[in-house]
């Protein structure tokens, strides 16, 4: 992939468990609200729909709804959902049940190793996906996954995951840094913010953090 592709992250759009911080919602889907963020994302951004080679999702409920409503018209103009390429890298951070895919879509297990949810398998699983996205030949490609692994996956060289707080249903456009295009960790760097259809939801780390810090 040339050092000057696209890459186009979004997040989301709101989810079930992003509502009441409830993460035992298994394989969570989009709420009504989130349905119309996503559905949006056609009309704020139709110049990248225009311009997408390839839609890849991660295969959890709530990314798969809002890449089918969100991506529509690039996804219908590439050829249908059949066309859309389910990632399980791309996957969230964690094992809980909002996180875990019913069995129609279920995605790997965390039992260790790759898909571990410490830090440095998740930098590992990010740095997978940077230089999946890199060997592709594709120009503009569009990445739905979540907010914790969209973190890892937008790392900068010396700081590691980045702390930005998605939106929901928030598309910002990457490309790969020249100075780290060819290295293993094929770092990206934020080209601009392009849209963001909804507002502010923590992540399910953030919930179980926050659930945490309540029984102290």
């Amino acid at each position: 992939m040339a050092p000057n592709s696209r890459i186009i992250l979004t997040r989301h759009a709101q989810a079930e468990h992003n509502v009441d911080l409830d993460y035992s919602i298994l394989d969570a889907p989009l709420t009504p609200l989130g349905k119309k963020q996503a559905e949006s994302l056609a009309r704020l951004v139709p110049a990248l729909q225009a311009e997408a080679d390839l839609v890849v999702s991660s295969p959890l409920r709530r990314t798969l709804q809002t890449t089918a409503l969100g991506w529509a018209p690039a996804v219908e103009r590439l050829g249908g959902l059949k066309r859309v390429l389910c990632l399980p890298q791309a996957q969230e951070c964690n094992a809980l049940p909002c996180d875990t895919g019913s069995p129609a879509r279920r995605p790997r297990g965390r039992p260790g190793g790759f898909w571990a949810a410490d830090d440095d398998s998740l930098a590992n699983r990010a740095r997978w996906v940077r230089r999946f996205l890199r060997g592709r030949p594709e120009k503009t490609i569009v990445l739905v996954a979540h907010g914790d692994i969209l973190r890892q996956i937008t790392a900068s060289p010396g700081q590691g995951k980045s702390d930005y707080m998605w939106k929901n249903a928030e598309v910002r456009v990457f490309e790969f840094d020249p100075q780290f295009v060819d290295s293993d960790e094929a770092y990206l760097f934020q080209r601009e913010n392009v849209a963001a259809a909804g507002g502010y939801a923590p992540t399910s780390s953030e919930i179980e953090i926050e659930e945490t810090l309540a029984k102290i």
